[in-house]
């Protein structure tokens, strides 16, 4: 099921943003390498102050890609041991998972009423019985393509289902926003401009379509095999195993009551990206007007790129 457009005031009053995706991967330089031979730019990494580290891709549209490893197990093991959600999350799904994967989506707090408010959130998700765990604050150093440098400052609310989850969602409260340029950091080889799609896998759909719309502050539409979740700039589709397989021709791992399992990204011309892909010999599907880039080391979920006007 594609992803329907979007036009300003036409989702649920509330209904957050999608804000950035996290990417566990075994080793940087692997994700680095993964993502410019699918033709985008990756920016400087970027060290956390609990031991882990990213090299994040930016779009366009706002929203980004959060490649994550750990840098200093000693720093994240410390982390988790002080209660810090974020790293022990990423620890529980590295051990279910692997190292290779995608586990976590990240939701913006500010809503129709222009508010931030991850506080908020995080009492909401407290008494749906949904919280996974205390709230984080923290910062970091961001470099632009040019070096030119700033402090990034997060609050970040975490909610989780019950069960044998392998994702989690959380709203992000951004405290301080970088004062950098991210232009050069945002025009990609392959044409990309935004993600208008994120596919989530699930044995169970009717127990995580509760979590997800109350995550999101958004109603699901559609029931059995697919539902629909709509955010202001994209659609967070859940998806059975074989609906997955189904659409994107590959089996959707193994199972899990909540997995986050695929990536739709729009770009300007699918025959550059079907060009690109081809000269760095990196194979490919076509289902219809999809490009279809199965997962890879360094690449945790399955890629699909749309051409889009």
């Amino acid at each position: 099921m594609p992803a329907r457009p979007h036009s300003p005031g036409a989702y649920p009053p509330g209904a957050y943003s999608l804000d950035h995706l996290v990417l566990p991967t075994a080793s940087l330089d692997v994700a680095r390498a993964r993502l410019v031979s699918l033709g985008f730019v990756v920016a400087p990494t970027g060290i956390h102050p609990f031991g882990t580290e990213n090299c994040c891709v930016f779009l366009e549209d706002g929203t980004y890609l959060e490649p994550l490893a750990v840098g200093n197990a000693q720093a994240a093991a410390k982390a988790i041991a002080d209660g810090n959600v974020f790293v022990a999350r990423d620890r529980a799904y590295r051990d279910s998972c692997g190292n290779e994967g995608f586990s976590a989506l990240a939701l913006g707090t500010q809503n129709v009423l222009g508010t931030q408010n991850a506080d908020a959130d995080h009492a909401r998700y407290v008494e749906a019985g949904l919280s996974a765990g205390d709230m984080l604050s923290f910062s970091r150093a961001f470099t632009d393509a040019a070096g030119n440098s700033d402090t990034a400052s997060f609050k970040l609310a975490f909610a989780s289902g019950t069960g044998a989850t392998d994702a989690f969602l959380f709203a992000c409260e951004r405290i301080n926003a970088p004062k950098v340029d991210r232009g050069a950091l945002q025009v990609h080889a392959n044409g990309a401009t935004g993600i208008i799609e994120v596919v989530a896998v699930s044995t169970e759909p009717s127990k995580q379509r509760r979590l997800i719309s109350i995550a999101t502050r958004s109603p699901a539409t559609g029931q059995g095999s697919s539902t629909a979740f709509d955010l202001p700039n994209a659609t967070l589709t859940l998806l059975d195993p074989v609906a997955f397989e189904t659409r994107f021709g590959m089996p959707a791992g193994a199972p899990s009551e909540l997995r986050f399992a695929g990536i739709i990204f729009s770009v300007r011309s699918a025959d550059t990206v079907a060009r690109l892909l081809a000269a760095s010999s990196v194979g490919h599907d076509i289902r219809g007007d999809d490009i279809v880039v199965r997962p890879a080391s360094g690449q945790g979920a399955a890629f699909v790129f749309q051409e889009k006007a």
